[in-house]
């Protein structure tokens, strides 16, 4: 037999190391084509880069395998070691889409697009706010605690004529208008107190002064399970008109009027109904009046107190819209169980209406109501006085900028004329205010008032109309130009009618 012939063991290892490198290196050569060809665009100089890698990576590749360690490198598709700390530190690189473009894979849809998609308008462009008109704007006011208050002050100049069948009078006067406004800045429940006055001075001519001032305060109370209740509080001081009713003929100065009130309501929703309870107490207080002689009459036969209390309940169909049925019962108590003339003046009242609630938002919002009315006296010689009543207070939008109120208001009242019992007062007034510019302002009143008498009286119906105009600049937050102008005539069937025209200019402070 012959010998065996004698090999060395490394001769094997060496081929299979290479067949492994040759491998690995053929590998390495593909992924790097694909990786290259892909961020050709990008980068251009990374292919002698990317060569000096290959290179680098297999003979560290057959390294590894010659040296029979386990930590071998594996490489990854981008020509990179798949290390977890590189791979931590590089971006990854999506994988192509079948069927897209190698450069196009790795791009967003838009950036594709040839007429890229417009963005809606409200993300082009900021949205815009409303601007705050001179008009519009509110002042600040002055904090008083929890408390602001809004107070102005108007001073004009005005002239006044008034005629009255064949006698005329004009005068001159300044007049000196205060309002202010005060509202409470709590989280819960709130308190607003409001009040306005005019003082009035003659500088030239004739005619009577008509001072007034009133204060009124209402504090809403935020009770649970839906209940709202108000409690308020008011007083009213006028002098009466000459054209009154019961005015006193041929007095230099009428009466001056205080009127006390107070009251109480709570409101209250269960589920689609609302109710309402309201308890109202007036006091009337009625000063002497002067004559054309110098001596006085004492009125104060007239001062009486009068309560109201009243009911409603409201099915609501919908948020805006609220059908309602109310009902009231009155008494009035006079001083003096007698007048001057002997006459007993007290008595009740009784009323019932139907109407309709409306709220749409800022376009329509308020109330109409019909129903029937009737006061009687407990004098057996003066009469009952009945009558059906029409009610509305609407506050309508038809544009912006401008603002139509509409109030309508049926009401009786009661009469000191000896042997009179009174008369029904149908009173409709139609105020109109319009922007004419970001700080012009104009406004428009119109109303007339029926005073439409008993049958058996011996006064005949009165109609007076009275229609009115101004302009109000806005100089800036806190200061105000105003202008006037008015008329007023008194229509009667017997007697001369009276006319009065007005007008005025004046400045207004408001902080």
């Amino acid at each position: 037999m012959g010998q065996p012939k004698q090999t060395s063991s490394v001769t094997p290892l060496r081929a299979m190391s290479r067949a492994v490198t040759f491998a690995a290196f053929g590998g390495l050569l593909l992924s790097q084509t694909a990786a290259l060809a892909q961020s050709a665009s990008q980068q251009p100089a990374t292919t002698a880069n990317s060569r000096s890698t290959v290179s680098q990576d297999s003979t560290n590749a057959a390294a590894a395998f010659d040296d029979g360690t386990d930590d071998t490198a594996t490489p990854a598709a981008n020509g990179a070691t798949a290390n977890p700390d590189d791979a931590a530190q590089r971006p990854a690189i999506p994988d192509a889409q079948a069927g897209d473009d190698i450069t196009g894979s790795i791009l967003d849809e838009d950036i594709r697009r040839l007429n890229t998609r417009e963005a809606p308008i409200d993300e082009t462009l900021p949205r815009r706010r409303t601007a705050e008109s001179a008009s519009t704007a509110e002042t600040p006011g002055i904090p008083i605690g929890t408390f602001v208050l809004r107070p102005s002050v108007t001073q004009s100049i005005n002239t006044e004529t008034t005629k009255d069948g064949s006698t005329t009078q004009r005068r001159a006067f300044l007049e000196t208008d205060a309002a202010a406004t005060l509202t409470s800045d709590w989280g819960r429940h709130q308190l607003t107190v409001t009040s306005e006055g005019a003082w009035q001075r003659n500088i030239s001519g004739e005619g009577e002064e008509q001072p007034s001032f009133k204060v009124n305060g209402d504090l809403r109370l935020d009770l649970p399970d839906d209940t709202v209740a108000h409690l308020t509080a008011g007083y009213n001081f006028y002098r009466e008109d000459t054209d009154d009713p019961d005015a006193i003929a041929n007095a230099t100065q009428q009466s001056d009027v205080q009127e006390f009130s107070a009251g109480a309501s709570v409101q209250r929703d269960f589920g689609i109904l609302r109710g309402t309870t309201a308890l109202a107490l007036t006091r009337s207080i009625y000063s002497d009046a002067t004559l054309t002689n110098g001596t006085t009459v004492a009125l104060s036969d007239r001062d009486q107190t009068t309560g109201t209390l009243r009911g409603r309940v409201g099915y609501e169909l919908s948020p805006a819209l609220i059908p309602f049925i109310e009902a009231t019962v009155g008494r009035t108590l006079y001083d003096e169980t007698r007048d001057s003339a002997g006459y007993e003046r007290s008595g009740h009242s009784y009323g019932a209406k139907a109407g309709v609630e409306v709220d749409l938002g800022e376009k329509l919002k308020g109330e109409v109501g019909v129903g029937y009315e009737m006061a009687n006296f407990e004098d057996s010689r003066l009469s009952s006085i009945d009558t059906a009543t029409l009610d509305a207070s609407l506050l309508w939008s038809p544009i912006r900028g401008t603002d139509v109120n509409l109030d309508l208001q049926t009401s009786i009242q009661p009469s000191t004329t000896a042997g009179e019992s009174g008369y029904v007062s149908h009173a409709l007034t139609t105020t109109v205010t319009h922007q004419l510019r970001d700080n012009l302002v104009g406004t428009m009143i119109g109303g007339v008032t029926w005073r439409d008498y008993p049958t058996d009286s011996t006064i005949n119906d009165e109609l007076v109309y009275t229609a009115a105009t101004g302009l109000t600049w806005n100089i800036n937050r806190y200061l105000d130009l105003t202008s006037t102008l008015g008329y007023e005539l008194t229509a009667r069937k017997e007697g001369t009618d009276s006319q009065q025209w007005r007008a005025g200019v004046g400045l207004k402070l408001k902080r």
